[in-house]
């Protein structure tokens, strides 16, 4: 079954997989392309609408990503977004310039002002508040284009050529900042392309078995199944898809939680598939002993996972395929294309760069950690593993700060436990969608038994979130935080301060390393 499709196209903006998620969330199908890709290819995909993302750039610089003006001969509506509206003005005809006062540029939540009668605003608001990104501005908009929203600084926030179907704003409808922003792009889906809402997340996992079917064959396959969310859903998709010819090793590295090596046992024991539990504790030990940089223990990590896995397709006999349940969160901060390397996850990059095997299949690459349960619940896995708390790859092994010992493992085992204990014991757990202790290299004077210590500091992290990509930390209640405190610096040896980490992201990063 064919599927209508709208194409984004990528000009190097930092929330292109978001606006696709958008536009999947509205029940469109939609590819993610590079702006290079060529006119024939974005043609042959036979799109009803096409979204020129956001960049880093200003499209007046010859430097800058363009597009061949053919596209723009083609009938298909188009939506330009932050830089993707300049280059619809800069290549039609108007005038894109560096803003020459303050009050041209517009960063964060704008209060904005929008005319209602165009399609892309229909049945909004007539005003709002929009998250706005730009530097640069339009001094000339294109003929044939009318101004369709304003702020208080910039009158050509939004501009539309209803004629031929052409829609740009400057500020970003995809992220939550911007109210009824997914209204806006659901108007652009189906007041302009006309789409029909063909695509769901039941269709997403028909066509990815199918695919990992054709791809795979005949060939036998090796997952690495870590028990949390992702892996768990890569697993059903790839039992769903092969059957016998996979095989799931669980790596017990000895940087799980308190008794998790266990449970992932239980749980994947019960199902019908070939299920090797590896225990490695040692050799991880050994090679991270020492070892304090945390992007220099995400490689080591990354390396000896794969190492494990190419020892036990040796002894199960040939093995082509090896899967990872990597979700797009995970590529972004391993650096993408031209992204930054924010941190190298230990399944994308903090992979070796010589893997023994035919190929590596991420069937949720390009799934955010919703849709990621969302596809959980299509091939029917009990909600208590769909609804899993997130827990890295490299494991507690990135929430130990500095060096790794056994005892330090031990200890932030035991006060996590504690720390989950108490969430779940008043009912938070389903409000927080990430919580996890973080044991600290800070050591700090205090006073127990009348007695002075000089003892590790703990931080508490807790998170409220929808895509993973931002997240604000969540306000447990005092009482709950106190009842924590007083539990952990008692019953846990060696830790004698508790603090509590209000960050949100950005500007952190949800774990510490």
């Amino acid at each position: 079954m064919s599927h209508q499709t709208v194409i984004v196209l990528d000009f190097g903006g930092q929330y292109n997989q978001l606006i696709a998620r958008r536009v999947r969330e509205c029940n469109v199908y939609c590819e993610v392309m590079p702006c290079t890709t060529p006119l024939s290819q974005l043609k042959a995909m036979d799109p009803i609408g096409i979204i020129f993302t956001g960049g880093p750039n200003s499209v007046y610089l010859d430097s800058s990503p363009h597009v061949d003006p053919e596209i723009f001969t083609w009938g298909v509506p188009i939506l330009g977004i932050c830089y993707g509206c300049q280059l619809m003005a800069h290549t039609l005809g108007g005038q894109v310039t560096e803003a020459q006062d303050d009050s041209a540029r517009e960063y964060g939540k704008t209060q904005t002002y929008y005319d209602t009668t165009s399609p892309l605003f229909k049945g909004l608001p007539q005003e709002g508040i929009s998250w706005m990104s730009h530097g640069d501005y339009m001094a000339k908009v294109p003929d044939g284009f009318a101004l369709t929203a304003h702020s208080d600084s910039c009158p050509n926030v939004a501009i539309a050529d209803e004629a031929r179907g052409f829609y740009g704003v400057q500020f970003h409808p995809e992220v939550n900042h911007t109210q009824h922003g997914i209204d806006m792009i659901h108007n652009f889906l189906y007041e302009v392309c006309r789409a029909k809402g063909d695509w769901t997340m039941e269709d997403y996992c028909r066509t990815a078995i199918a695919q990992i079917r054709e791809k795979i064959g005949g060939g036998k396959v090796l997952l690495a199944l870590s028990g949390g969310v992702d892996s768990s859903v890569a697993a059903a998709l790839l039992a769903e898809a092969v059957g016998s010819q996979l095989t799931c090793v669980f790596v017990d590295h000895g940087l799980m939680r308190k008794n998790e090596g266990d449970e992932v046992e239980a749980a994947f024991s019960k199902w019908d598939i070939n299920f090797v539990r590896v225990d490695a504790e040692q050799r991880f030990l050994i090679k991270l002993a020492g070892v304090s940089e945390p992007e220099h223990k995400r490689k080591i990590i990354g390396e000896e996972f794969i190492r494990v896995f190419e020892e036990v397709a040796k002894k199960i006999g040939r093995v082509d395929y090896l899967v990872q349940g990597t979700i797009y969160p995970d590529v972004i901060e391993s650096g993408a294309g031209d992204a930054a390397v924010i941190k190298s996850h230990h399944n994308v990059g903090g992979l070796p760069d010589y893997v023994d095997f035919k190929e590596i299949i991420e069937p949720l690459r390009l799934l955010f950690k919703d849709e990621v349960r969302q596809l959980g619940r299509e091939l029917k896995l009990p909600e208590y593993l769909v609804m899993r708390q997130p827990f890295p790859g490299p494991g507690l092994a990135i929430r130990v700060i500095g060096d790794l010992t056994k005892d330090k493992l031990d200890r932030l085992r035991d006060a996590d436990a504690i720390y989950r204990e108490e969430i779940a014991a008043a009912g938070l757990g389903a409000s927080i969608n990430q919580y996890f202790a973080v044991l600290t290299n800070t050591r700090s004077v205090g006073v127990m038994g009348d007695g002075r210590t000089y003892d590790y500091t703990l931080a508490l992290r807790a998170v409220t979130t929808s895509d993973f990509m931002t997240a604000d930390w969540a306000r447990i209640p005092y009482d709950v935080l106190d009842r924590i405190s007083t539990r952990i610096v008692n019953e846990v040896q060696g830790i004698n301060r508790i603090v509590y980490d209000i960050t949100s992201k950005p500007p952190a990063t949800i774990e510490w390393e």
